[in-house]
């Protein structure tokens, strides 16, 4: 039986993996990458290759969901290595793909990294413990436009909990959502400004994690029509009450 390990890249480029992770993949018989839940650097796996002295394959969404390249792999190698952006179980279908390795008679391993459901809270300064359920964003489409992620920020807006919106990306397509245009749906979707007013306070934070991270605080109706740069981006929409120290440390992103 094989031994998968499940391998946090973090949030940057290859710098950001950690020495633990970075001794799996270098003894790891086959090494496969997974990039639909986020993308790395550009570059950044052909180096990590040329240092471990082997191929990282990457996984697209339908490949990595089927589960049959990763358990083939363990069928026929020692130690198998999934390389995450992020941290790996930020995601449910890598709890899935550890679940259907066990239903396998495989072992696995579990090295963490940096993820953004603590790096955006963190950067901007904000209790973590402060927010409620996060959101996904997902692309507008012909007829579907949900007002379940509008109805969430609502319901963690009413306990007093600041909300994470995480927002879409196509990675095959080269398509990610925007932090702008992510603002743009949430305020079509709330037509009668019931949920989110012109003058609600958000964040956004873009690469966190990487060297050109940034962050931007300020009301709803001006931050839609700033330029947040390359992807990837995440919105923050802050509790209505902050706490004094919070409010001290958006302060310094406001625009």
């Amino acid at each position: 039986m094989g031994e998968l390990w499940f391998v946090g890249l973090g949030l940057g480029d290859e710098r950001g993996l950690s020495r633990r992770g970075l001794e799996a993949l270098a003894a790891a018989d086959v090494v496969f990458a997974e990039e639909y839940t986020a993308v790395a650097p550009p570059g950044t796996l052909d180096r990590l290759a040329v240092e471990i002295g082997r191929p990282i394959r990457s996984l697209d969404r339908v490949e990595l969901e089927s589960e049959t390249p990763v358990l083939d792999a363990l069928g026929t190698h020692a130690r198998v290595v999934l390389l995450v952006v992020g941290d790996p179980f930020a995601a449910t279908t890598h709890v899935a793909l550890r679940l259907a390795a066990e239903d396998h008679g495989h072992a696995w391993r579990y090295v963490p990294n940096a993820s953004i459901l603590t790096a955006a809270p963190g950067y901007l300064g904000l209790m973590p413990y402060r927010f409620g359920r996060t959101v996904s964003l997902p692309f507008p489409a012909p007829g579907y436009a949900p007002r379940s992620p509008l109805e969430q920020i609502a319901g963690n807006r009413e306990r007093g909990l600041h909300t994470l919106v995480l927002l879409d990306l196509r990675p095959a397509e080269g398509r990610f959502l925007g932090a702008a245009e992510a603002l743009g749906l949430l305020r079509e979707r709330d037509a009668e400004r019931t949920i989110l007013p012109d003058d609600t306070s958000v964040a956004v934070v873009a690469r966190v994690g990487r060297d050109d991270a940034r962050a931007w605080y300020g009301r709803l109706d001006r931050l839609r029509n700033v330029d947040f740069g390359p992807p990837m981006h995440a919105l923050v929409v802050p509790a209505p009450d902050l706490h004094f120290e919070e409010a001290a440390a958006l302060r310094r992103f406001e625009t």
